[in-house]
């Protein structure tokens, strides 16, 4: 985050403090080959390439969907486990596009609406939440997958941190 994210106002601090966190997601595949980034690493089946797209799809859903806007059909259900599994025909350069699509979705919803714009996710039927209810919740939801990451990364390789070393 620059100076100028930690100095602005809300919105813009919320999607700087998420985009780091994004921008980490991305790195934690950088330098891996396609077998590394697809390898399971935790009893549950974890791994990066899922946690991607499944990062993915939660984007699409909280921002573009919550907030009645089109988002690009999805080939899974998001809605089961399939989101946090990468099939044997995706790959690391197609998830990191469809997050990068996701991404960009969110960033254009979160452009045009305030803060205490209102939304209804449509699994939650009755349920509205406001813009910042959900950039803070994005917020919490990639921090904490981003640090699941960061543990299957240093399984796969050792690597660490969540920017490369300068």
């Amino acid at each position: 985050m620059t100076t100028a994210d930690a100095q602005g106002d809300e919105k813009t601090t919320l999607l700087a403090a998420l985009d780091s966190h994004r921008d980490a997601v991305v790195w934690k595949l950088e330098g891996l080959d396609e077998e590394a980034a697809r390898r399971p690493m935790t009893p549950s089946g974890t791994s990066l390439l899922g946690l991607v797209k499944h990062l993915a799809s939660v984007e699409y859903g909280w921002f573009v969907e919550t907030f009645g806007r089109e988002r690009e059909p999805l080939w899974f259900d998001p809605y089961s486990d399939e989101d946090m599994q990468a099939t044997a025909d995706e790959t690391t350069a197609g998830l990191l596009a469809f997050y990068a699509r996701a991404r960009a979705a969110a960033n254009a919803v979160i452009a045009e609406l305030p803060l205490d714009a209102v939304g209804t996710p449509p699994w939650k039927p009755g349920r509205t939440v406001s813009l910042r209810w959900v950039l803070t919740h994005m917020l919490t939801e990639t921090a904490r997958h981003a640090g699941h990451m960061d543990i299957v990364r240093e399984l796969i390789d050792g690597a660490t941190g969540d920017r490369p070393r300068t």
